[in-house]
């Protein structure tokens, strides 16, 4: 059993901070791929951000490019997603993903609870 926890979510008015904080936990090896996704009201789940487990390579969706910051401290096995200039469209359930073999946009073997994030205009 994996588990991914959140953490970090809330409201912020639009422009401003906020860093969510995703610790994993459980039967983890090295978790080659670790990311976030989101999902707003009424929409599809849409990736976000995603790194490898060296943060050689990251992906970002282009909606949140130079606004949004994923990095990963190993040793403590979490992930963060630092998220600046935020926008109203912004708002949304973040959902942390790991994987433990690929790093993608798409396919993701263990998912998070979810944490809200909410923009006020």
């Amino acid at each position: 059993q994996v588990q991914l926890v959140e953490s970090g979510g809330g409201l912020v008015q639009a422009g401003g901070s906020l860093r969510l904080s995703c610790a994993a936990s459980g039967r983890i090896f090295s978790m080659f791929a670790m990311g976030w996704f989101r999902q707003a009201p009424g929409k599809e789940r849409e990736f976000v951000a995603a790194m490898d487990y060296s943060g050689g390579s990251t992906y970002y969706s282009d909606s949140v490019k130079g606004r949004f910051t994923i990095s990963r401290d190993n040793a403590k096995n979490t992930v963060y997603l630092q998220m600046n200039s935020l926008k109203p469209e912004d708002t949304a359930i973040y959902y942390c993903v790991g994987d433990p073999n690929r790093l993608s946009t798409n396919e993701y073997d263990y998912w998070g609870q979810g944490t809200q994030v909410t923009v006020s205009s």
